[in-house]
This record gives C-alpha cells, sequence and structure tokens, in this order.
C-alpha cells in the first residue's frame, strides 16, 4: 500500500468524522434556540385544555377543576334535578340563555352537551366572586326559602343561579353563568377548553 493511498484514505476517514462530530454539535447548539421558541410551561397550564375523570361523580355531586385559573364546575344531575330546572323558568332572567354565555351546542334548556352534566364556570357574573353549591335540602342553612330547589348562591351580594347556571330574577347578577367549550372523550372523560362543535 502506497504512502499516498493511506493518507486518502485517513483524509476521507477524517472528512466524515469531522462532519458527523459537526453536524451533532450544530443540532445539540440548535435545540435551545428551538425550545425558546414554544411557549412556557406556565403559559400552556394557563390556557390549555384540561381533561377531568367524572366517572365517580354521582347524582347531585360536583367535581372541581381549574381551567384557565378559574374554577369550572361539573354538576351531575339527577332526572329530579332536571325537572326542578324546568319548574323555575318564570323565576329566572334569561329562561332560553338568550344571552350568549355558552356555546352553541349548550344552547338549551339545560344548557349543556348531555343534560346530565352541567359544566359551567364559577364565577358569579356580578363581581366575580364564586357562589356556593346549594342542593335543596341545604336551602336553610342559606335562609333561602321552602321552595329553592337547588342551585348556586352568592353570599356576597345575594346573587342566585339555578341548577343550569340561569340568573334569578331581581338579584345583582346581569347574566347567566358562563359555559366553557368542552367535550366529552368517553362516557367517563371530558376535556374542557376545547369546542367540540356538537350540536346535540
Amino acid at each position: 500500500m502506497s504512502h499516498e493511498a493511506v493518507d486518502n484514505e485517513r483524509r476521507r476517514f477524517l472528512t466524515t468524522a469531522a462532519t458527523v462530530v459537526g453536524g451533532a454539535g450544530a443540532v445539540v447548539a440548535a435545540v435551545p434556540f428551538i425550545s425558546s421558541l414554544n411557549p412556557s410551561a406556565k403559559t400552556k397550564a394557563i390556557g390549555a385544555p384540561v381533561e377531568a375523570d367524572i366517572g365517580e361523580l354521582k347524582p347531585g355531586e360536583r367535581k372541581i377543576v381549574q381551567w384557565r385559573e378559574k374554577p369550572v364546575w361539573i354538576l351531575r344531575r339527577s332526572k329530579s334535578i332536571l325537572a326542578d330546572i324546568r319548574a323555575v323558568d318564570g323565576e329566572v332572567r334569561d329562561p332560553d340563555s338568550d344571552v350568549n354565555h355558552q356555546p352553541g351546542y349548550a344552547h338549551n334548556e339545560y344548557r349543556s352537551i348531555k343534560p346530565e352534566y352541567l359544566i359551567v364556570i364559577g364565577i358569579c357574573t356580578h363581581l366575580g366572586c364564586s357562589p356556593n353549591y346549594v342542593p335543596k335540602d341545604e336551602a336553610a342553612d342559606f335562609n333561602l326559602g321552602d321552595d329553592w330547589k337547588g342551585g348556586f348562591y352568592c353570599p356576597c351580594h345575594g346573587s342566585r343561579f339555578d341548577l343550569a347556571g340561569r340568573v334569578f330574577k331581581g338579584v345583582p347578577a346581569p347574566t347567566n353563568l358562563v359555559i366553557p367549550p368542552y367535550e366529552f372523550l368517553s362516557d367517563t372523560r371530558v376535556l374542557i377548553g376545547k369546542d367540540s362543535g356538537e350540536t346535540s
């Protein structure tokens, strides 16, 4: 083997090795720059959809999850609760939810995709307080009277909402509670913060 042939092989080897090492170095150096273009974990957490397991909820029970730093209530409603919603149509300010505080698929009698579940932002539309969930059998604890059929009561200024999040007449809150965008991933899981576009 000639001296010139050995040098060419060595030259090819060194060129290939330098190319591979240089390419790997360029990739490693680029990672921090590319990562800096992505939103931070805090930013993602603030606006990202939130998945909730509702499989354990019994009728009348409520679960609270955080989405966009707001409390979102998930209430499982029984048939008697659904009947009570219809019974207070004459007592609420916006019985047909004409003020657009819900996605199109929740613009119905129960303000939900599935009547069994109310998913609502738990912030009073008056001054941003968080009302109490007051079932029918706890009305006396809040002096809400014998005809209270259950709902949400804001003790700060006395606003009341029914179990569809509709505001009662004669209270400071001007509008119904807000329904966030959401979709059901299965019978036991819901994704809050993503608009399903469902109409049923």
